[in-house]
């Protein structure tokens, strides 16, 4: 993703610009947010703040916080010294600002927070660096939006005139961390006690959830990017034979089940599976139909969506993080059409036209089934399912409850969920 200088918007004198006419009638405009991620804007595919907030920025001045991690991995994991190396990329452009009109800056600290030492130490550094960044962005009594428990030492010292919490995975049983469980808890704990509202991103999370003040965010979709698929496709995956078994995302060793890919890739050696994204070293496949093409820019997914036959999520599912994930993925899979076979995860038991397994042969059927019957009505459902799903409701219900949270309004309500039309009741005490 390419940064661009800030170029001052010019109005004509006595008049009023289309963008501020626009702005007066969001829900949310002129405030000053600033988002602490739990991923990196420079390198991860668009996550929900990602998408919500570049939407934001066009009525708001937006500083994304990039991911203050939760710790490293121990260093004899593999990818160790390659999340290192990613920081430090991210590191070197500090402050920019993104096409979408946001700033993104990935502050300067220890990635570790298993010792009052350190965390004191890093707080200096956060806050330091953010109080100088504030003050050169006019970025005065922020709304403070934190999705990453290590935020919990910084986040009262920024002088938020409100603070949101938002829940997107179970953080305490993050297998990619060495930061024990027990610091985790805790800040955890305290953000959600400290919070106005904490939004969770998953229907398992929230259902869980024993705090009174708590919102149902459902994930979304850039539902007409995938909806209308080009019709060109990269030489790298079109030169793959079909079908095409395709999965979209990074590939890390927790949550991939690596056993049944690597059997499946054996029972059915005409079926070719591709990765698309990032892999972990410790994920370790190798087959003449298992393809890894790596990351590539999201823009250009939907080309590569073209040359897939069956989109496919084959995690790990005795794993209790991916357990409580809501994969943003899989209505991207949805909008394209395609069929869709997927491990169980609760986000979509009830999913229209998701085919979902919970055994090895059970996969291999479901595919089997998914490419020879598939029809016109069944991807006319999974479109349907996601199609009043998009960035841009979402983004405009975070702002209307902002706003309604600025002005001391009941924000109590029942939401009705995009997918399955379960009423999901959002309490606010």
């Amino acid at each position: 993703m390419n940064s661009t200088r800030f170029v001052p918007r010019t109005v004509p004198a006595g008049g009023v610009s289309a963008a501020d006419r626009e702005s007066a009638d969001y829900p949310l405009s002129g405030q000053s947010i600033v988002c602490f991620a739990g991923e990196d804007w420079w390198y991860h595919h668009p996550h929900s703040k990602n998408h919500i907030l570049k939407r934001l920025a066009k009525h708001n001045r937006v500083l994304f916080v990039n991911s203050i991690t939760m710790g490293l991995p121990s260093i004899g994991n593999p990818d160790f010294f390659q999340k290192i190396r990613r920081k430090l990329r991210s590191y070197l452009r500090w402050l920019r600002k993104a096409p979408e009109g946001l700033w993104v800056m990935s502050p300067i600290n220890v990635p570790l927070y298993g010792s009052p030492a350190t965390r004191a130490l890093n707080r200096i550094l956060l806050v330091l660096q953010l109080r100088l960044v504030m003050f050169l962005l006019n970025l005065r009594h922020p709304i403070v939006w934190v999705a990453i428990p290590t935020a919990a030492d910084v986040v009262d010292s920024l002088g938020a005139r409100l603070l949101v919490y938002q829940v997107s995975d179970k953080y305490d049983v993050n297998e990619d961390s060495a930061l024990s469980r027990a610091v985790i808890r805790e800040m955890d704990a305290r953000l959600k006690q400290r919070a106005a509202v904490v939004m969770y991103s998953g229907r398992k999370l929230y259902e869980e959830a024993e705090f009174g003040h708590r919102y149902f965010l459902e994930q979304a979709v850039d539902y007409e990017r995938f909806a209308n698929l080009p019709s060109e496709t990269p030489p790298d995956i079109a030169a793959i034979p079909r079908p095409v078994l395709g999965y979209v995302g990074a590939a890390d060793w927790y949550t991939m089940d690596v056993p049944l890919i690597e059997h499946v890739a054996r029972m059915r050696p005409d079926w070719h599976w591709v990765f698309i994204g990032s892999k972990s070293n410790v994920v370790q496949l190798s087959a003449p139909n298992i393809h890894f093409l790596g990351p590539k820019p999201y823009s250009e997914l939907p080309r590569y969506y073209r040359h897939i036959d069956v989109c496919v999520l084959p995690w790990d599912q005795k794993n209790a993080f991916t357990s409580y994930g809501s994969a943003i993925k899989v209505r991207e899979y949805l909008a394209t059409g395609k069929p869709v076979v997927i491990s169980p995860l609760y986000e979509y038991l009830h999913t229209p036209g998701v085919r979902i397994y919970r055994s090895i042969d059970e996969f291999i059927s479901l595919v089997a089934e998914a490419l020879v019957c598939d029809s016109p009505r069944e991807r006319q459902t999974r479109q349907d399912a996601v199609r009043d799903c998009t960035w841009d409701i979402r983004a405009r219900e975070v702002a209307s409850l902002f706003r309604r949270l600025l002005d001391g309004q009941d924000v109590g309500k029942a939401v009705l969920s995009c997918i399955g039309q379960k009423q999901i009741p959002s309490v606010l005490e």
